[in-house]
């Protein structure tokens, strides 16, 4: 008997994750991530997806009004910068920022610039924690572009950050909307000195996204910063995990790295037949799911 050939053809995009450690200064900080993304580039990166909040330390540790000061408008320096980069590597690249969209109003925002260096959209970050070390509700205002998905010259791509990606809602709804491929640009850690106690944080953290992967039949790349700031330690970890939740790479927990990955985009269409889960959702019974809480029957 001859083994069955797969029918979905190959379709290869390379993607490229930036891992680094992020230093006070932005205009060194995006003098760094330009460098790597041209390197990626010139190891055949297709897409490029930089850490959350790339041009600073992650400054949501505190809740200082001074920080404030690092926001900038979108578009801007950074995406007019980044753009030159993306047309000249002919590379799609993906990075979040610290947006000042009116004054007193900021979000934490992913823009997608396109191979050609066109400004695609963005998506504002839709979950803002507010934990020990994470702060974010004293700087972000939820978004409200919802969860778009974006056509680049590769690939589909959905964008959601860190926090976003405990939600197996938002996951769902951008697969829904036709991602081939899940970025989530990170920023996340522990205080230094409880390595041990954070094992078992970080396996969750991975866990819940390769789910992602599985339950939607889609590709996952997260990347995450390493290095010290201020009493936390990055536990980088940077992966890209295929539809059947198998990592295709996974990096260190310290050390910059730059990921790269190939995801065969057929392998979408093969998960997806041979685990259907799209197509056995009872969309006719969910509708309770936009409650906060069910009633409780006595």
């Amino acid at each position: 008997m001859t083994a069955k050939k797969n029918s979905t053809p190959k379709q290869i995009v390379r993607v490229g994750l930036i891992q680094t450690a992020c230093s006070h200064d932005p205009a060194k900080n995006l003098k760094r991530a330009v460098t790597e993304i041209r390197l990626a580039a010139a190891e055949g990166a297709q897409i490029v997806c930089l850490e959350e909040l790339f041009r600073t330390e992650y400054f949501c540790k505190t809740e200082e009004a001074r920080h404030f000061d690092l926001a900038e408008s979108i578009p801007g320096p950074t995406t007019e910068a980044l753009a030159k980069v993306a047309r000249a590597g002919r590379v799609v690249i993906i990075a979040s920022l610290f947006e000042k969209r009116e004054r007193g109003v900021y979000h934490n925002t992913a823009v997608v610039i396109d191979a050609d260096g066109k400004l695609l959209g963005k998506y504002r970050k839709m979950h803002i924690p507010d934990d020990p070390g994470f702060h974010e509700k004293f700087y972000f205002v939820p978004g409200d572009l919802g969860f778009p998905v974006f056509s680049t010259r590769y690939a589909k791509v959905g964008v959601l950050i860190c926090w976003d990606q405990w939600f197996p809602e938002a996951a769902r709804l951008e697969a829904l909307a036709g991602a081939d491929i899940l970025f989530y640009p990170t920023a996340i850690g522990w205080k230094t000195g409880q390595k041990r106690e954070a094992a078992a944080y970080r396996s969750a953290w991975e866990t819940v996204q390769r789910a992602h992967a599985i339950s939607n039949g889609v590709f996952v790349a997260a990347t995450n910063r390493v290095g010290r700031e201020g009493g936390f330690t990055y536990w980088g970890n940077s992966f890209v995990a295929d539809p059947f939740g198998e990592v295709l790479y996974r990096a260190s927990d310290s050390q910059e790295e730059i990921v790269l990955a190939d995801c065969d985009l057929g392998k979408i269409e093969q998960t997806r037949r041979e685990w259907p889960f799209l197509r056995d959702r009872r969309i006719d019974a969910y509708d309770p799911i936009t409650s906060r809480v069910l009633a409780q029957k006595t």
